[in-house]
């Protein structure tokens, strides 16, 4: 693909052991550009060492759809890992990742788009604020940890935000990369840890009600990576008193990419 400096936006899907679900993946993105008039944009799709016919079903994809590409990692990383690929390897004005199951549909980036023109820099999908809807719910039990975790993940980070695992993100790109190439959480929290990061930055976040759909097959083992989410959010202040995160070494940058 020949690479431009154009792009109005950049959609990263991360990746791993999806060909079960690729089918919705494709059918979104066929319709994304011409739903919303953003010309030109790429698709930047992040493998993360996928074991099954991932790879295979996104390369026959991306030869048939101008403006999409892949890129690999040799083994499974994490999805904090693949998303933040996936923020640095693109080259969108606005960069927005968006989980492969499609649970909030590229249809909804229709909301977004108004905030542009304001130049909000970091854009999040919300299943928990007026407006929102969720089609299809997750058991009680996980809503119920979702909630405890949001309370923690804001007392940590800061950000008072409402939803933090959303997988609906959108950065301006110069907000993409002060946060991103700071990032450190390759799986669990890496969510919370990139809206600390926007938080800490002086990046101001707009929340936006989305449409939300449970897929039900779910990667994620509660009694199991629940703690590990947990430490996760321990990290960040760890990260921080030990000056990983590099937070003194920039300064927020105000200006608009339009």
């Amino acid at each position: 693909m020949k690479e431009r400096d154009d792009i109005v936006v950049s959609v990263i899907i991360p990746l791993y052991n999806e060909e079960q679900r690729l089918h919705k993946t494709f059918a979104a993105i066929e319709q994304f550009g011409f739903t919303h008039g953003v010309h030109p944009f790429e698709i930047v799709f992040v493998d993360d060492g996928s074991r099954d016919a991932t790879v295979k079903l996104v390369r026959a994809f991306i030869a048939n759809f101008l403006g999409a590409r892949l890129v690999s990692h040799p083994k499974n990383l994490g999805k904090g890992a693949a998303v933040r690929t996936g923020m640095l390897a693109a080259r969108g004005a606005w960069r927005l990742f968006a989980d492969a199951d499609m649970a909030t549909d590229l249809s909804e980036f229709r909301k977004f788009i108004p905030f542009f023109s304001s130049g909000a820099p970091v854009i999040i999908g919300s299943r928990r604020i007026y407006g929102a809807e969720v089609l299809v719910h997750q058991s009680r039990l996980r809503e119920i940890m979702g909630g405890v975790y949001t309370m923690l993940a804001n007392f940590f980070t800061g950000a008072s935000v409402s939803d933090f695992t959303c997988g609906f993100k959108c950065f301006r790109a110069d907000a993409a990369h002060a946060i991103f190439s700071r990032s450190r959480i390759a799986r669990w929290s890496y969510d919370a840890e990139i809206l600390f990061l926007a938080h800490r930055l002086g990046f101001a976040i707009q929340e936006v009600p989305v449409l939300w759909r449970n897929d039900g097959a779910t990667r994620v083992r509660l009694w199991k990576d629940a703690p590990r989410a947990f430490f996760d959010l321990l990290l960040l202040r760890v990260y921080t008193a030990i000056g990983r995160y590099r937070l003194g070494a920039v300064e927020h940058i105000s200006r608009n990419i339009s």
